[in-house]
C-alpha cells in the first residue's frame, strides 16, 4: 500500500472510533447528568525518508463537555440536581466515586443510596442514615438534610480543579485519580429536580452523517490507491512477458 492508502486508512480507523463516541452520546441523551464527549485529533507526521514526511490522522484523547444540562422538576423529594461544578460522592466496592446523577432513594435500613445501591456520603465521608419517623425530608441548598427531628446530616459536595480530567467509570460515576476533592464552594443542591443530559441529539446526528461521509471518502481513496497499484503491477507483468 502506498502512502495515500496508509493516510486514508489511518483516517478510517479514527473515524470508526469517533463514530463509537457519537453513538454513545446518543445512547445517553436521556441519562440524567450525562456529559457529551468528543474525540481530540492531531496531525501525526512520520518520516520514513529524510525528505519524505507522511501526515497521518491520530486521535490523542477525549474531551468532555462540562456544560450544565437542563434542570427539570420531578416532584420526588430525593431527586437532587447540582447547580455549579460540584459532584456527589458515593462509596463503591472500588472506592469513592463521584457523580452528578442525583436520583437517590432510601434502602430498607434508611440509608441514602444512589440508583445502583451505593451509599451517598456526607460531608464527613460517612454513609447517611435517615432515622425512622423522620417524615418528609427537606434538603437545603448546601446539602443539609432535615426531618421531623431536626438536622440529620449534610450531603457531601466536592469540586475539582480539573473536572475534565476525571476518569469516566460505569453508571455515571467518575474516578478522581490523583486529583484531590475539595469541599464545594460554588455549588448548590436543588431538591425535587434532576439535571438532564447535555447531549444535543440533532447536533450528534449531524456529526454522525458527517463522519459517515468522511469514512466513505477515505474508503474511495483506499480503493483508488489499490486500483492504481494493481494497474501498475499489470503493466510490469505485461512488459516482462512482452
Amino acid at each position: 500500500m502506498e502512502n495515500p492508502g496508509y493516510i486514508a486508512l489511518s483516517r478510517q480507523l479514527t473515524l470508526r472510533r469517533e463514530l463509537s463516541v457519537v453513538a454513545n452520546n446518543l445512547a445517553n441523551m436521556n441519562t440524567p447528568a450525562y456529559k457529551a464527549e468528543r474525540m481530540i485529533f492531531r496531525e501525526f507526521i512520520e518520516k520514513p525518508e529524510p525528505k519524505e514526511p507522511i501526515s497521518f490522522v491520530q486521535d490523542i484523547g477525549m474531551s468532555r463537555n462540562l456544560t450544565e444540562g437542563p434542570i427539570t422538576p420531578t416532584g420526588n423529594d430525593l431527586d437532587l440536581a447540582i447547580s455549579g461544578p460540584g459532584y456527589f460522592s458515593v462509596e463503591t466496592p472500588d472506592g469513592v466515586r463521584y457523580t452528578r446523577h442525583g436520583r437517590l432513594q432510601l434502602d430498607g435500613q434508611g440509608q441514602l443510596i444512589n440508583s445502583q445501591g451505593s451509599p451517598v456520603l456526607s460531608d464527613g465521608d460517612a454513609p447517611i442514615t435517615v432515622p425512622i419517623g423522620s417524615g418528609s425530608l427537606t434538603i437545603a441548598a448546601d446539602g443539609t438534610i432535615s426531618g421531623n427531628g431536626g438536622t440529620i446530616a449534610k450531603i457531601g459536595l466536592s469540586e475539582f480543579e480539573k473536572p475534565g480530567e476525571l476518569k469516566r467509570d460505569a453508571n455515571g460515576l467518575y474516578e478522581a485519580g490523583a486529583q484531590a476533592a475539595a469541599a464545594a464552594t460554588e455549588s448548590e443542591v436543588n431538591q425535587g429536580m434532576l439535571e438532564q443530559s447535555n447531549v444535543q441529539p440533532i447536533l450528534e446526528m449531524t456529526r454522525m452523517i458527517d463522519i459517515h461521509r468522511s469514512y466513505q471518502s477515505a474508503a474511495r481513496l483506499v480503493s483508488q490507491n489499490h486500483e492504481q497499484a494493481m494497474r501498475a503491477i499489470n503493466k510490469l507483468v505485461r512488459a516482462r512477458q512482452g
